[in-house]
């Protein structure tokens, strides 16, 4: 695997400790670590209602997500100050972490020169063609099956008061890939018992999954719409979270029509994620 995130030139060291953390405080929108939704409506314009606009941020998500956030925090929680994964000093780590950022950060330089020299080797158009499109594959399914693993209209984010481990853990929704699952190595379709139980290999995820439906009951999310329908969706009703009248603490996705209407993404979705319609229904 490590060899993999080597030649993938991805900062797996780095990656380990934020997505631990991300473990650790799932819905929390204070302290999660990735595709932390925005608070506020405040500076929100309506523009994911356009297609256009839709589409252009799906595009720079899909291909560019990961880099952003990697390098710029973006989508991240926020910090007293800029963070990044690949500074040793950044708030994202702790001091008795900070060796392994170091020698994480010598070893992708190591593996970019490594590209550099066979792009010299045998051009600048092979390396495209072998490393940069593949690559780019990668990153949209890692951003693609992070994001809807984390936005739904259904699921919650919470206020420090609010939140806590089971809760957070249970705030994420299985989706199936058809049979990418398999390649996946069922992380998408076995989301929920990826953050209940963390240690279960994933040739068990399952078989466990399967045990813990019951259980569950109404408390498990699972989404059979087609991922790339879901996308397009979710982009439009996902928009930002805004806090429940009726339940402190607790926070749901929103989206903004104009300037005055804040619809919640439930209702878009009972719409038929028509935006401008559930906005026409909740003024009747």
């Amino acid at each position: 695997a490590a060899s993999r995130f080597f030649t993938l030139v991805c900062c797996v060291t780095q990656w380990k400790h934020s997505h631990r953390r991300h473990h650790s405080n799932t819905g929390s929108v204070a302290k999660d670590e990735v595709f932390v939704p925005s608070v506020t409506c405040e500076a929100e314009i309506a523009l994911h209602k356009y297609t256009w606009y839709r589409a252009g941020f799906l595009a720079i998500q899909s291909l560019l997500g990961w880099h952003l956030y990697l390098l710029f925090n973006v989508t991240g929680r926020e910090y007293s100050r800029f963070a990044n994964h690949f500074d040793p000093t950044s708030p994202i780590f702790s001091k008795r972490e900070r060796p392994g950022i170091v020698l994480s950060d010598f070893g992708l330089a190591a593996a970019l020169y490594v590209l550099y020299m066979a792009a010299q080797t045998w051009g600048w158009f092979w390396l495209i063609k072998v490393y940069v499109v593949p690559y780019l594959f990668v990153n949209f399914w890692l951003v693609t099956i992070t994001y809807l693993q984390h936005t739904h209209p259904n699921l919650p984010h919470y206020e420090d008061d609010e939140w806590d481990w089971l809760r957070g853990a249970l705030a994420t929704v299985d989706r199936s890939y058809g049979i990418l699952d398999i390649f996946f190595h069922h992380i998408a379709d076995t989301h929920i018992t990826h953050h209940l139980f963390s240690q279960i290999p994933h040739y068990h995820a399952e078989e466990a999954t399967k045990a813990i439906k019951p259980i569950l009951g109404n408390y498990y999310n699972k989404d059979d719409r087609n991922v790339l329908k879901a996308l397009w969706q979710e982009a439009l009703a996902c928009h930002f979270v805004a806090k429940d009248d009726k339940q402190p603490g607790v926070l749901w996705f929103c989206t903004i029509t104009s300037k005055d209407d804040v619809v919640p993404a439930t209702r878009v979705a009972e719409a038929g994620f028509n935006a401008e319609q559930a906005a026409k229904l909740a003024k009747d």
